[in-house]
This record gives C-alpha cells, structure tokens and sequence, in this order.
C-alpha cells in the first residue's frame, strides 16, 4: 500500500523565517498600518519591525507571539499563512516605512517591496538644486538604471560622466564609486533601479 499524500518540499528555518518577515510586512500593509502603529499594538519596537520586514533580523519566539497577537493571530496561524502571498502588492505614497532617506541634499523613497529579496531595489530619488547622492562601490556586477522624471542631472561612474535632461535613461556600473548630482537650478526628481548580480 503506498501512501498518497503529497510530498512537500524541504522547507529549512531560514525560508520560513523569510517568509514570517514577508507576512508581517504584507499583514500590517494590508491593514494600512505605520510602523508606529504596529509597534503600539505589539509593544516591539519600531527599529525592530523595520529590521524584521526587510529580513535584517529574525523575529524571537517572543516577539512572534507579540506581533501575531497585534494581529489577532496565533502564532500557528502566522506561521502557516506566511506563504501565502497576494497577487498584487501595493506600496501607498503615504506608506513613511519607504523613505529611506531624507536629508538637506536629497529625499530617497524605496519603490519595491521591502520583503523583495535584495537582487533588485527601485527608488525615487529627489535632489534639491546642487545636491548629489554619492555611493561607494556596491557588489561586484552591480547596476544601475537610472531615469530622468525632472531636472537636469550628471551621472558620473569611476571616472566616466554623462548629463541627463528629463526623459533621458542611462545605465551604469554601480561596482565603482558612482553618484548623482542635480546641475540645474529646480528640484531634480529621477526613478533609480539598482541590480544586483
């Protein structure tokens, strides 16, 4: 007699610490909930949620149990749910959990996903007149493809340098020192999306 039940595949802890990091991001999205919000309602920390959604720290036993009950779930429920993802993931502009960066030179809002596994990342970045994002050296293989919404901009990668105009794309290597720099006199507004490989 042979057994006709299906066999699943092997699921390590890792995967299914990605995929509660994933649900917990996806749950408090759907409820339209800040991070704030959610620290409130679980007592965990807002730090600690950020790191948790964007797969930088596994949750403890305890603090699951805390986020779940915030929810109205056990911890049961989370877990087996987790590896349900919905069709359509949707990022609200209002969402403050997706600024990543906000400073005198320039505004970056994270575009993609936090709980996308991080070989693609897509961001608005904003540059006031005169201001420059400069970056190190990302992995090696790393792209960048960069599209001019507004403004005036220069890209330069190592030693190579180019000007962009609204409308303008460009792509480039992002495994050397590289940056963006508005060169007009008005807000600079461009779609960045960061490959890596």
């Amino acid at each position: 007699m042979t057994d006709s039940s299906p066999i699943l595949p092997p699921t390590s802890a890792e995967d299914v610490s990605r995929s509660v990091c994933q649900r917990i991001g996806q749950l408090r999205s759907d409820r339209g909930w800040s991070l704030e919000i959610l620290s409130q309602a679980s007592g965990v920390s807002r730090s600690m949620l950020s790191q948790i959604e964007r797969e930088q720290a596994n949750p403890t036993l305890a603090v699951t149990v805390k986020i779940a009950s915030a929810f109205g779930m056990t911890v049961a429920e989370l877990v087996e749910q987790s590896h349900v993802l919905p069709n359509i993931d949707v990022i609200r502009g209002t969402d403050s959990s997706h600024l990543f960066r906000e400073d005198d030179n320039c505004t970056i809002r994270t575009l993609s996903p936090l709980n996308l596994e991080k070989d693609v990342e897509i961001y608005e970045v904003r540059l006031v007149p005169g201001g420059v994002l400069a970056s190190a050296a990302h992995f090696e293989g790393t792209r960048e493809f960069l599209t001019v919404q507004k403004g005036n901009v220069q890209v330069t990668s190592a030693t190579e340098q180019t000007a962009l105009s609204k409308g303008d794309s460009a792509s480039y290597r992002a495994d050397v020192a590289h940056q963006i720099a508005n060169t007009g006199r008005s807000e600079a507004v461009v779609f960045l999306v960061v490959i890596y490989r």
